[in-house]
């Protein structure tokens, strides 16, 4: 009766004084051959303790990462360390129960912990202004695209790279298709060819670009892992009058690379699930976006800004609010996206632990592992590094039989090697033989014993 209130001689006397006989006339709208009479194939009911037992068992049955599985899978969710004293602080009421702050101006630590975020992520990407951020690095990069198409307001082409991670693609491709966008892809140098740079192709880029484009969209680093050179790609948008948009799917490569907006992009978003957020088997994660300060009106979301109060003390306040839900639908940037308030906390908290210093000797960890792995590269036989640019977390290799045969092989080995980055690729849609390209994903996590026993599950399957 705990977890059911309504026993049985409280549902006959809710019927008794509806006027129904019994409950099966509360459905007689449903066409008959539409209802299911059978009884339902499910378990006595158990005791708390026996039911905890049987989610302990069921759960004994997923492989996570430290759990009967070494997996160095990236491709946007990656193994990051967290501090506990994190999970404390989020355990607090105020923040626990926290939701969307509708009477933002009495929940001033929730605004203060936005306006910190903020001023976190337009430092990492030299940006002016960030929001107060998104569902996941995929919906802000689709929300991006439609505020370049609401900015550049009758320019009706986007230019996709085709190194933006596939599924960002599909999630774009989603929310344009009934907008009159057309989605056009950016090939890779040299066709994606193994010993190519793996970046977007500069020329092609200058060759497809016109006055009816409204934006260019790439990755960094790439889905490949490979970084790109930002610089040319923005010059060449910008002289065309099109927007760039960066996608930084691994927010930790903020600490070491250039910040996108030095480097020319109008527009940065991504996720930024690395700065301490848990795998948490696919979610919820934290998408973030940042753009140029005189495009701040059209950004999707909220922000919080500071200000004083009557008596001259510091205060937060919600700047702006673009969302439907806050004003009228015509005006709204967006209908869809939100704060992902606590798991921004989760990141917030976790960037204030590292620090400046922190992060970036986080960052150079990440790079020192990597460095380790492909050391011991050398000494597989039939595997190579597929592009010859440089790389930050993942690496893509090309295998000497298909991919997917590898991972399974592997898998029975208590080793997830990567991505076969087939799964996600369309036919056709990414560089040649992508049938065998893994994608490799190395963070500080990946102790030196795990990527030895990677390395020795690729040799043997290699043979």
């Amino acid at each position: 009766m705990r977890y059911i209130p309504n026993n049985a001689p409280v549902r006959e006397d809710m019927l008794r004084q509806m006027g129904i006989p019994e409950i099966g006339e509360l459905f007689r709208s449903i066409p008959e051959q539409l209802q299911y009479k059978r009884s339902l194939e499910v378990p006595g009911p158990l005791a708390e303790d026996e039911q905890l037992d049987l989610f302990r068992q069921l759960s004994e049955k997923n492989l996570d990462q430290g759990h009967a599985l070494n997996s160095f899978l990236g491709a946007g969710a990656y193994r990051h360390a967290s501090y506990l004293v994190a999970d404390s602080l989020l355990q607090r009421g105020e923040f626990l129960t926290a939701y969307t702050p509708y009477q933002p101006e009495i929940s001033q630590g929730t605004l203060q912990a936005i306006f910190e975020f903020q001023t976190f992520m337009t430092m990492l990407t030299g940006m002016e202004v960030a929001n107060a951020s998104m569902y996941d690095g995929a919906s802000a990069c689709a929300e991006a695209v439609l505020m370049a198409d609401r900015l550049k307001n009758g320019r009706q082409r986007v230019l996709l790279a085709q190194s933006l991670h596939p599924l960002y693609r599909e999630v774009v491709r989603t929310h344009t298709r009934f907008m009159g966008l057309e989605l056009d892809t950016l090939g890779l140098e040299g066709g994606g060819a193994p010993g190519s740079s793996g970046r977007v192709d500069a020329a092609a880029l200058k060759s497809a670009l016109g006055d009816d484009v409204a934006c260019v969209v790439v990755q960094q680093p790439n889905f490949f892992g490979v970084v790109e050179d930002l610089a040319p790609l923005a010059e060449a948008a910008h002289s065309a009058g099109a927007l760039l948009i960066v996608v930084v799917n691994e927010a930790l490569s903020l600490a070491l690379l250039e910040p996108p907006g030095a480097a020319g992009a109008d527009i940065v978003v991504g996720e930024a699930m690395s700065f301490g957020v848990p795998l948490y088997f696919g979610g919820p994660y934290l998408g973030f976006m940042a753009a140029r300060d005189e495009f701040k009106r059209q950004l999707p979301g909220r922000i919080a800004g500071e200000t004083v109060d009557t008596h001259g003390e510091r205060g937060f306040v919600l700047t702006l609010a673009t969302r439907e839900q806050h004003i009228r639908r015509e005006k709204a940037t967006s209908n869809i996206c939100t704060n992902q308030n606590l798991v921004m906390l989760t990141a917030l908290i976790n960037l204030t632990l590292l620090g400046r210093e922190g992060l970036l000797e986080t960052g150079r960890r990440n790079v020192s592992h990597l460095g380790y792995f492909r050391g011991g590269l050398a000494g597989l036989t039939g595997y190579r590094e597929t592009f010859g640019g440089p790389v930050f977390n993942e690496i893509t290799l090309t295998c000497p039989r298909p991919a997917a045969d590898i991972v399974h092989g592997c898998l029975k080995r208590g080793v997830l090697p990567g991505l076969d980055a087939a799964r996600l690729l369309k036919p056709g849609g990414g560089p040649p033989d992508a049938d065998r390209l893994l994608v490799v994903a190395i963070t500080e996590t990946s102790r030196r014993e795990e990527i030895d026993a990677l390395l020795a599950a690729l040799r043997e399957e290699g043979k």
